[in-house]
């Protein structure tokens, strides 16, 4: 079955384009172009990805973004952001929010088609896995569930691919080059504050678990043993 798209996007050249494009790898799509209908055509049409602009008319892409990870129903709903190219203090706060991935305005077909291939693709439960423990946490694959100390936390689909990676490789230290590969799915000409923001995310959702994830100045990440 195809994977349902809604595009959010008040430009409708650049909502039409990426219409276009996204039909003819098969997708099939939805598109709305002010913000107060964003979180009703969500609901109504429960999309498997949402594009979203962050520059939109009567609420902006940072607020449904916030709002559409409040829900339970929408905490993992995969969401790419379109930002202007001056903007990018809102690329890391719309990272910091929860978004999967951003995409800087003017961007080509190609770029933003390889993209939503990735963040669907990481968005993909294992089903044949099973449960990770660590000190007061644990990973139940099978749920696509994170519980610390016995209460689950609500992890978009990358924080929860990030941290099974990170859980993986366990002792030893991993570049952001590695994780933007492993977890994002394209390599490093992408903006490296797409890894710093999620790992921020993540430790702050972890909690008294957070300081198993240690920064290695100078060259990433690693997951304390």
């Amino acid at each position: 079955m195809a994977h349902k798209i809604l595009i959010i996007e008040d430009d409708r050249d650049i909502a039409e384009m990426i219409e276009y494009n996204l039909q003819r790898e098969g997708y099939v799509v939805l598109k709305v172009f002010d913000g107060q209908e964003a979180l009703p055509a969500v609901t109504r049409h429960r999309p498997d990805l949402v594009i979203l602009d962050i520059m939109l008319p009567s609420v902006d892409g940072l607020d449904i973004c916030k709002a559409l990870r409040r829900d339970e129903t929408t905490i993992d709903l995969p969401i790419i952001m379109l930002t202007a190219k001056s903007q990018e203090s809102d690329k890391v706060i719309g990272l910091e929010l929860g978004a999967d991935d951003y995409v800087t305005k003017p961007f080509s077909p190609r770029e933003l088609m390889a993209r939503v291939k990735a963040v669907l693709r990481r968005t993909k439960v294992d089903k044949s896995s099973s449960k990770t423990s660590f000190g007061p946490v644990i990973i139940d694959h099978k749920r696509h569930r994170v519980d610390v100390d016995g209460q689950e936390v609500m992890l978009t689909a990358t924080e929860f691919k990030l941290l099974d990676f990170l859980v993986q490789k366990t002792g030893a230290v991993v570049s952001r080059d590695q994780i933007l590969d492993a977890v994002f799915g394209y390599s490093s000409e992408v903006y490296d504050r797409t890894v710093d923001a999620h790992i921020k995310s993540l430790r702050k959702k972890l909690g008294p678990a957070k300081d198993y994830i240690e920064t290695i100045r100078g060259f990433g990440y690693r997951f304390k043993e």
